[in-house]
């Protein structure tokens, strides 16, 4: 697995830390073009709604479990987790992956952080807003509240035209006008304050 930096998703973007911004304060699912009429459910394996340490950054930064309804007529999916509790980046990008075949409903938990997966199918992962590839788990700082984390997932109608390791805005745009159903499950993620 990829080396992950284990700064806080709070610090500041001044700092020349890596942190991309993330284009809009909105939610990937609240933007023009990506609202759908239809809705499918997405669920995990590795939690409920508490994400577990062993997915956030100060643990292993294992990604989760996943899994959603097939939608009839997808061509692919697509999946945008975002936390806009954030205070430097809103939203921040923790994870991108498109180009997920239409026959692959669930990722399994501990996928690789690189731009090209071939299993469980070949699909591609996009920037977080740390600048790094594939899934990077909740790391909040030490005392704020529980933040939010929306794992979007989006059945689209066509293959996406975007190279691997894209930034989230470019893979929104393409997925603009292509959205026949989506979904979200939130979990949330909280660091006790040390004493």
């Amino acid at each position: 697995m990829a080396d992950k930096s284990k700064s806080s998703e709070s610090t500041n973007r001044s700092g020349g830390d890596g942190l991309e911004a993330a284009g809009t304060h909105e939610l990937a699912l609240l933007r023009n073009g990506l609202r759908a009429a239809e809705t499918l459910a997405v669920a995990s394996s590795t939690f409920d709604s508490e994400i577990p340490d062993a997915q956030s950054e100060y643990a292993d930064g294992i990604s989760p479990g996943l899994s959603w309804t097939s939608v009839e007529g997808a061509k692919t999916y697509a999946l945008i987790l975002e936390d806009p509790d954030a205070k430097s980046v809103v939203p921040f990008v923790h994870w991108v992956a498109y180009n997920i075949p239409a026959q692959i409903t669930e990722l399994p938990e501990g996928l690789l952080d690189e731009e090209q997966l071939l299993k469980p199918a070949r699909m591609f992962q996009g920037r977080t807003s740390r600048g790094t590839v594939g899934y990077f788990g909740p790391r909040p700082p030490e005392g704020d509240p529980p933040h939010h984390y929306h794992f979007q997932v989006f059945a689209l109608d066509r293959v996406l035209n975007v190279p691997p390791g894209a930034q989230r805005d470019d893979v929104i745009d393409a997925m603009s006008g292509h959205v026949l159903a989506a979904g979200e499950l939130v979990g949330t993620y909280q660091r006790a304050a040390a004493r």
